[in-house]
């Protein structure tokens, strides 16, 4: 067995000798293989790396020759560029030589001609001291000869001159007057007759009081109440006083305040429908009417932008023009007025070729700064011209409503023809009512102003105070200076007199020749 056992191992021993050995020659086989491939590449690797080599080398020199003969093309544009500027340098060299030959001559004549100028100057001060001396001496001659100083002989040439001068202009004036009327006045006389005869613009006089018709007489005992107790009440909540007369049946509500007035209105005619009068009603239907009296003048505001084709105002804008429907100048009411200025600045705009719109909205709200005047200080197209302003309004509306009284001076065509329409409308017949005393007074002060000029030997105001006719003495006054004068009266009345509309000042020169037949 155990004999066995050292064969099996001695087996094995020799067979793990044979295995390494054949290992080995495998190995060293494999090894002698791959020096062969590697020396096989290396030699491949040598000679690709030798023709890239070459290759590199041939595009260098492919590369300089391009950018030597690229170099030496530059080259060659440059040196005939330098030989350009070259020979321009040259020629200015040469321009500058001979500018310089001229300015030496012009140098040396300049000389000779400051040397002529300072020997004229010396003579020129020696003939003015000459002619200073002359002067002095029939300076001292003509004092002898006029008994007047140099003071009075100046301030008689400079009154002469003055004269003169202003003869010269009072003929120009006249000249061009008469030029310009001669095309203005029958355009303007058109332009003005055509917007009448469309603006047929129903027109009322408001004063301070308002008439209520009663259904009959004994309606006027349920008014007063026992003991008075009804009247009271509703001249107290209403604020308007309630006259009660012998006037067969009506009534009359009488107050400063045209809103109230037309509340008390309303509610008067309420009560009277109803006909139950007393305190509590009384006093209940005056302050529904006056909560109803906001939507009354926000409708009509909002008639009157209907009425003049104006859209897109503002509805505190609208509300304020409805508030002038209740508002009155020279019993003239100022929404039947705005409305017809803005007709008539309308008309005027597309016959002159002005901006019709434009026109029309500055004329409609021209006035707008009188319904809240009473709460604000200032003149009331200026209030107007802040409140269109506050409204966003553009600023050629704002600057018409601002000028139309000319508190500034206008600078468009719209602001005047504002201006002009809102003269028309307030001057055309029947427009306003003035009192008495106030009228008869304008008259005396027409007069008085016309009077107090040189050469006047009387004046009349006619036609209700829109004319003032001027008669001149024909001896003091030429034809030419009366053209003056009656410039110069209407810049008097403009700033001593408050009227409205505009006043015509006429001045009138006759020469009259007479002899007696004997």
């Amino acid at each position: 067995m155990a004999w066995v056992v050292l064969s099996l191992l001695a087996g094995a021993i020799i067979g793990a000798a044979i295995g390494y050995v054949l290992r080995k020659q495998l190995v060293e086989q494999k090894m002698a293989k791959a020096r062969v491939l590697s020396a096989q590449i290396v030699e491949d690797a040598r000679a690709e790396a030798e023709t890239e080599k070459k290759r590199i080398i041939l595009e260098a020199r492919d590369e300089l020759f391009e950018a030597r003969s690229e170099f030496e093309v530059e080259t060659k544009e440059r040196r005939t560029e330098l030989t350009k500027i070259e020979n321009r340098l040259t020629q200015k060299e040469d321009n500058l030589d001979r500018k310089e030959v001229q300015l030496s001559k012009r140098e040396t004549e300049l000389t000779k001609a400051e040397q002529h100028v300072i020997a004229q100057q010396e003579e020129l001060t020696r003939a003015q001291e000459l002619h200073a001396s002359l002067v002095q001496q029939q300076q001292q001659t003509l004092e002898k000869i006029s008994s007047l100083t140099v003071e009075e002989a100046r301030q008689m040439l400079i009154d002469q001159m003055t004269e003169d001068a202003r003869y010269e202009a009072s003929k120009t004036v006249r000249r061009l007057y008469e030029d310009a009327k001669q095309t203005a006045d029958k355009k303007a006389k058109e332009i003005i007759m055509t917007s009448i005869q469309r603006c047929a613009a129903d027109h009322i006089a408001e004063t301070t009081v308002s008439v209520v018709d009663l259904p009959n007489d004994d309606m006027k005992g349920r008014i007063i109440g026992r003991e008075g107790r009804n009247i009271r009440t509703f001249e107290t909540v209403a604020g308007i006083d309630l006259i009660i007369d012998d006037t067969p049946g009506a009534v009359i509500l009488s107050g400063f305040d045209p809103i109230k007035r037309e509340v008390a209105r309303i509610s008067l005619e309420r009560l009277i429908a109803d006909g139950r009068i007393h305190p509590t009603r009384i006093e209940e239907i005056v302050a529904k009417v006056r909560e109803e009296m906001d939507d009354i003048i926000y409708e009509e505001g909002e008639k009157a932008t209907f009425d003049a084709g104006i859209h897109g105002l503002h509805p505190e804008a609208i509300r304020l023009l409805g508030k002038l429907k209740f508002r009155t100048s020279y019993t003239q009411n100022v929404l039947l007025h705005s409305k017809e200025v803005a007709y008539i600045a309308g008309i005027m705009a597309a016959e002159l070729g002005a901006n019709v719109q434009i026109a029309k909205r500055a004329g409609l709200l021209h006035d707008i700064g009188k319904a809240v005047n009473h709460e604000v200080e200032g003149a009331h197209a200026i209030i107007g011209a802040e409140l269109a302003r506050k409204y966003n309004e553009s600023k050629r509306v704002i600057h018409a409503i601002e000028a139309h009284h000319h508190d500034i001076e206008p600078t468009s065509l719209e602001a005047v023809i504002i201006s002009a329409a809102d003269a028309l409308s307030a001057a055309r017949p029947g427009a306003r009512r003035e009192i008495l005393e106030s009228y008869v007074k304008r008259l005396q002060k027409l007069e008085e102003i016309s009077n107090s000029f040189y050469g006047v030997d009387a004046s009349y105001a006619i036609q209700a105070g829109r004319e003032i006719r001027v008669i001149v003495n024909y001896e003091k006054i030429s034809d030419d200076e009366a053209v003056m004068l009656a410039s110069d009266i209407a810049k008097r009345i403009e700033k001593e007199v408050e009227y409205p509309g505009q006043i015509k000042v006429t001045v009138i020169r006759e020469t009259r020749s007479f002899t007696y037949a004997r």
